[in-house]
């Protein structure tokens, strides 16, 4: 995958990239914003072509309640929209071409949930984000201090286990325990609500970090799609923009550090399960980051999700049950072992984005999320509502 200047048109990449490596054998739905009919309408993606569904299913989330999706979907023919290449094109398009169709995040009605604390170095970090209060400077000593004190320890920790009980005795004895290790090695995971319904953006688009933040970054995901059931039938990749020194303030601030105007991003598009890509699969992904800025700053890293500390299906289980219920479905982003460390202007200050920032996170069996940072106070505003969404399906003649 090649990683050209963020001031070129095709900064977003090509077809080739943002598709899997085993496109021609994978079952992959998404949305696009269609003009013809003033709406987002739900597309399968096959053999490089873009292909209309929305006269059987006017929603993803139709789709994904179904029972078996992917064998519905793979046989299912509906009007030819164009070639992916040219949606893909005109939706990074500097000048977009506002009668010709453009892709969206490829969920709609599913509600947006993260699960935070899912891998061992990024529970590190948090806790350095707690100690240190948002002093980067600070944190950079916590850092060293606390790897060489239980950096290693904590990865071969089974959450919720008696050996992580005995882990939290010793910590918090030590005067080292909080609440980040509490969700990282406890019994409850830390899951939160990242974004509203229909609020996330899609690739080849702008991602929102809020003006005033001084330290954020990135936060590349796997994203599973869960029906309403809680049977997982999907999956897709995800970008949980963080804003590190708000979180670090306080966790009761996490909403404003990972919900806010453009803040969440999400696709190109959902790779449904079926014999050829399941959970299984999922298990065995890495996930990479590869970020450039306009200062010439590169960053790279991997997150293999062989690491994770709470299985994915044991995230579902938290999220969906008895307990709480999601009628419409849910995505759930399965957290990051990320940790930007790496300084960029100062020594000791670690990473933090700048405006321009082209980040792109992929995996060759979902394909290349590919986003530009700018101000959240200055990515086009969130209008398009459910309210907006069933009206414009009532007038297509669709519910």
């Amino acid at each position: 995958m090649s990683l050209s200047s963020s001031a070129e048109p095709d900064w977003f990449g090509t077809a080739a990239d943002a598709l899997p490596d085993d496109a021609a054998d994978a079952v992959l739905i998404g949305r696009i914003w269609d003009p013809l009919v003033e709406g987002p309408s739900p597309v399968v993606v096959r053999d490089g072509e873009v292909i209309d569904i929305s006269a059987e299913f006017p929603t993803v989330r139709d789709i994904c309640e179904l029972p078996e999706p992917a064998a519905v979907v793979s046989g299912l023919n509906g009007r030819h929209v164009g070639a992916f290449e040219d949606v893909l094109a005109n939706t990074g398009s500097p000048a977009r071409d506002r009668t010709r169709p453009w892709l969206l995040a490829p969920v709609d009605l599913q509600a947006l949930k993260a699960a935070g604390v899912t891998f061992a170095v990024s529970m590190i970090e948090r806790v350095i984000e707690e100690r240190a209060g948002g002093d980067m400077a600070l944190a950079a000593d916590i850092r060293r201090r606390m790897l060489t004190g239980v950096g290693a320890d904590l990865q071969d920790i089974s959450p919720g286990s008696e050996e992580a009980a005995r882990l939290k005795t010793l910590l918090v004895a030590e005067g080292m325990w909080s609440q980040y290790l509490e969700v990282g090695i406890g019994p409850d995971a830390e899951i939160f609500t990242k974004g509203q319904i229909l609020s996330a953006m899609g690739t080849a688009t702008p991602v929102g970090v809020l003006a005033a933040s001084t330290w954020n970054n990135p936060e590349p995901e796997v994203s599973l799609i869960v029906q309403s059931s809680g049977r997982i039938v999907g999956a897709t990749l995800g970008n949980d923009v963080n804003l590190r020194d708000v979180e670090g303030r306080s966790a009761l601030l996490l909403p404003m550090a990972k919900d806010n105007n453009a803040s969440c991003a999400l696709g190109p598009l959902i790779r449904l399960f079926d014999e050829r890509f399941d959970l299984d699969h999922v298990r065995g992904l890495a996930v990479r980051l590869d970020l450039e800025g306009e200062d010439g700053f590169r960053l790279e890293a991997v997150s293999e999700m062989s690491r994770i500390s709470r299985d994915p299906e044991a995230l579902v289980r938290q999220l969906i049950g008895p307990h709480h219920h999601y009628p419409d479905g849910a995505l759930l982003m399965l957290g990051t072992m990320f940790a930007p460390i790496q300084d960029r202007d100062h020594p000791g200050e670690g990473f933090t984005h700048k405006t321009g920032d082209v980040v792109r996170i992929s995996s060759p069996a979902l394909g290349t999320l590919v986003n530009r940072v700018q101000h959240a106070e200055d990515c086009a505003p969130w209008s398009f509502g459910i309210r907006d969404l069933m009206g414009n399906l009532h007038r297509r003649g669709l519910l």
